[in-house]
């Protein structure tokens, strides 16, 4: 018997039952859409991630925190001098950070305010830090301020919290004195920058204003900063090595210094396990699927037997009756990985949209740093996959009706009421 008879034989066994067949299809969609869906969510929360996480991490800076053997250790301003000194290190600066509050036109905002040596931070995120009105000075005056752009337009809707040359109030709680002190700071807007959207460690966001370190260190009354950022003469990983180790002897062991090209590859990692744990749950509604196409095709057995009977008294041989079981499995299976595809990339799209348009996975203005997008991404290795698990699973478990079936005999099953 003809490949192409066996497979129009078993497709026609199946249009005779088509509720049965149905039914068992809609297993298999059901696995493969879950699988689709999830996958491709996760995919394009990774993918979203890491270019947020790209545009606030140069791959060739690292990050010196106070945090070694002895944790009363303070990074001062000037301990940039000792990193400049490093072989392979191009600059570096140093970052003092607190939380305040912003006032304009009667209306207050809860800020993050950095105090940064604008120029050095301009030669190391030159492609962000970057002003969308106005114009970042290098050698500001005592009283400018840059601002991020979720700070000037909060709301995305035209209604300006503050603009250029607006003069703003920054006021800082100074919990070091008995009873705290409310320490206030006037500043005129010289920049606003342009929408960053990511998020990092030390890098420039949307939601923080920034003046110069010099002022910072008055304001604050503090040499001490929370980081120095270090900017490489490249991201070699060798180059990276050696730097991390040479700074952490500078200080005898009492910073911490960190990669953002580590920082980036720990993320990428936590996220290809998320997506092996997720798959891993679809994957058992799939198998609850095979149970249901093993026992359709039992009952399938049951009730076709005389047929079989017939087909083998007409000297129809055991490998060609298997061949059209599991031909039947292999359309139940192909028909249920195309629909499940199609249905779980849609279904992977319409949750994306409505988590966004109710403010989740920060893509609206629910997300007052700018947030991200995510698009699901449907990639070959999961399309792929997909149709080899969902044909795989139905094959699998249709191997056992199949085999009885071949194995019948002639006259017992012509003899079978």
């Amino acid at each position: 018997m003809k490949v192409s008879d066996i497979f129009s034989y078993a497709f026609s066994a199946i249009k005779l039952r088509k509720l049965r067949a149905g039914l068992t299809t809609l297993g298999v969609v059901i696995g493969i859409a879950a699988i689709v869906a999830l996958l491709s969510i996760t995919q394009g929360l990774q993918t979203a991630i890491a270019v947020q996480l790209q545009k606030g991490f140069a791959t060739d800076t690292l990050i010196v925190s106070a945090g070694g053997a002895d944790y009363g250790f303070s990074l001062l301003v000037n301990d940039t001098q000792t990193i400049n000194e490093i072989e392979n290190v191009t600059t570096s600066l140093a970052i003092i950070q607190r939380v305040g509050y912003i006032k304009s036109n009667e209306l207050t905002r809860r800020i993050s305010i950095i105090g940064v040596d604008f120029g050095e931070y301009r030669s190391i995120y030159d492609s962000i830090f970057v002003a969308e009105s106005g114009s970042i000075p290098l050698n500001p005056e005592e009283n400018v301020v840059v601002v991020g752009k979720r700070i000037s337009d909060p709301w995305k809707n035209g209604t300006l919290f503050c603009s250029v040359n607006d003069t703003v109030e920054i006021l800082w709680i100074n919990a070091t004195e008995r009873p705290p002190k409310n320490e206030t700071y006037t500043g005129q807007v010289a920049a606003v920058l342009n929408e960053i959207g990511g998020f990092s460690i030390g890098g420039p966001s949307d939601s923080s204003i920034y003046i110069p370190v010099s002022q910072a260190q008055t304001f604050f009354g503090t040499d001490k900063c929370e980081m120095i950022i270090v900017k490489l003469e490249n991201d070699d990983k060798a180059t990276i090595d050696s730097v991390s180790k040479a700074i952490r002897e500078a200080f005898n062991g009492q910073v911490t210094v960190t990669s953002s090209t580590a920082v980036l590859n720990i993320i990428s990692n936590i996220f290809s396990t998320v997506e092996l744990f997720l798959a891993g749950i679809a994957a058992i509604s799939l198998l609850v699927a095979g149970i249901g196409i093993m026992n359709i095709m039992i009952v399938s057995l049951m009730e076709r037997t005389r047929e079989i009977g017939i087909l083998k008294a007409l000297s129809m041989k055991n490998r060609t009756v298997l061949l059209i079981f599991l031909c039947e499995s292999v359309i139940i299976g192909l028909m249920g990985a195309g629909i499940g595809i199609v249905s779980g990339w849609g279904l992977a799209n319409i949750v994306v949209r409505v988590f966004r348009a109710g403010g989740a996975f920060m893509g609206n203005q629910a997300s007052g740093g700018g947030g991200i997008t995510i698009t699901p991404v449907l990639t070959p290795t999961v399309f792929i996959g997909a149709f080899i698990f969902g044909v795989g699973v139905s094959v699998i478990f249709a191997l056992y009706p199949a085999w009885r079936a071949s194995k019948l005999k002639p006259v017992e099953a012509l003899r079978y009421e």
